[in-house]
């Protein structure tokens, strides 16, 4: 599998479930607690640039855009229940299927 990348705040992690999308602790910092956040449904399909999650923190209200095209196939549940556990350091948003490995590998 390929290593870890980063763009506009999210990391992007090769696994064999799929395309595994967190924040990184840049955006954890620029955000600071949690208190909110709307993830997409598993079994959605996202384009590269619709809307991954919409998180509203202490400091600022964010949306991030998905990095990759693809089917979810999971998400952070623990998040979904408990929006601060985004807080914790490699919390995870999603896990993205069917992404063409070209897609990830031009970011």
């Amino acid at each position: 599998m390929s290593e870890m990348k980063q763009i506009d705040q999210l990391w992007i992690l090769p696994t064999e479930a799929g395309y595994k999308i967190g924040l990184t602790a840049e955006a954890q910092e620029d955000l600071g607690k949690i208190t909110f956040a709307t993830f997409p449904k598993v079994g959605q399909t996202l384009a590269k640039g619709d809307s991954l999650i919409e998180l509203e923190a202490e400091k600022a209200v964010s949306e991030f855009s998905s990095p990759l095209s693809g089917k979810v196939v999971a998400i952070n549940e623990a998040a979904d229940q408990e929006p601060s556990a985004l807080d914790e350091e490699n919390a995870w948003i999603a896990v993205l299927a069917d992404v063409e490995p070209t897609e990830f590998e031009n970011l």
